[in-house]
């Protein structure tokens, strides 16, 4: 079942939180709430559980309304499910008895199915304290969705495991989730997280959503180039266009490197791909503020003077005490407006 937002807002005192968000997460699919620490992604998810009011706009399940100003069902409920970044097991419960808490005395029967599916077939006996942190998010996930809720709300889920770990987790989390057909949004603050799991991503920035879309939409088509370095492993360089050139703080690019559509602003944020820089010691280039070996290459972090940086990849040593000036390669730039 579909769970939409509709022209959400939310504030704490003064600090706005949320503006205008709307979208929809479809009936049985995967979509990811993307970006920094303070966007609003947890804000959301949480007025969808049902652990903050609506301040303004409505959340709908379905035909719906699940809730808006002045309707505020709690979270008990909402048929939905939620798993933190702990876990949040009842401590002195076994895994047994915390999968079968909220289940109809008739399904009890059913714990060690759960536990099967999540990989922890013959620990229902064990406390939380008594298993690794990736088996607790298994549990938490299997007590999650075995009252069969219509939307699962999941925030930084596989945060507190190792990188290894989380990518089985993950991997498992979306079968478990396509397999039953349940809805699901999952909060994250990791690109590679969300292309692994999700149909569709949400990219919040500052309480908005700046694109939603599918990962490919995302990574082939960004609307900012804020959004394509996320996604693509790029950065974000400020320009200026005079004439037929671009001003930067690394000095001035010609045109013939922007590829695809140029925009008429005066004022651009360009996408540079670090593996695509040529770089060439010039003493009225910029400093450099780092140098790492990678195989072959040398990766060089680049510094103006008013302190903007620039990474590029030289195939050759390099004198950290010289000065270099940075030119992407023709037609290896996208250019944005500037946000």
């Amino acid at each position: 079942m579909s769970l939409e937002f509709r022209h959400i807002a939310h504030g704490y005192g003064d600090v706005q939180a949320l503006r205008d968000v709307s979208f929809t997460a479809a009936a049985g699919e995967i979509t990811c709430l993307l970006g920094s620490s303070g966007c609003g992604k947890s804000t959301l998810l949480n007025l969808a559980a049902g652990l903050l009011e609506v301040q303004q706009g409505s959340i709908w399940l379905g035909g719906d309304v699940l809730a808006e100003r002045g309707h505020a069902p709690p979270p008990e409920k909402r048929p939905v499910g939620l798993v933190f970044q702990d876990g949040a097991l009842f401590p002195h419960m076994s895994l047994a008895r915390n999968i079968a808490f909220g289940l109809s005395r008739d399904r009890h029967g059913s714990v060690e199915d759960w536990l099967d599916q999540v990989g922890l077939g013959g620990l229902g006996e064990r406390y939380p304290h008594e298993l690794s942190g990736g088996q607790q998010q298994r549990a938490a996930l299997a007590r999650a969705i075995a009252p069969g809720p219509l939307v699962m709300l999941m925030d930084e889920p596989f945060a507190s495991v190792d990188i290894v770990l989380r990518r089985r987790l993950r991997r498992d989390c979306r079968v478990l989730l396509r397999t039953r057909g349940t809805t699901g949004v999952i909060v994250t603050h990791d690109p590679d997280e969300a292309l692994d799991i999700a149909d569709r991503i949400a990219v919040m920035e500052e309480g908005r959503i700046i694109q939603f879309g599918t990962p490919e939409d995302l990574r082939e088509r960004p609307v900012t180039a804020s959004v394509g370095a996320i996604f693509g492993g790029t950065q974000v360089v400020r320009a200026a266009r005079e004439g037929d050139e671009l001003v930067t703080a690394f000095g001035r690019w010609p045109l013939s490197i922007v590829t695809g559509s140029m925009p008429d602003d005066h004022a651009l944020d360009l996408l540079v791909d670090a593996e695509r820089v040529n770089c060439t010691a010039d003493p009225d280039g910029v400093a450099v503020g780092d140098e790492h070996q990678r195989g072959e290459c040398v990766r060089i972090l680049l510094r103006s003077e008013a302190g903007d940086e620039l990474t590029a990849i030289a195939s050759h040593a390099i004198d950290p005490a010289a000065r270099y000036r940075p030119i992407p390669r023709d037609g290896s730039v996208r250019a944005f407006p500037a946000r």
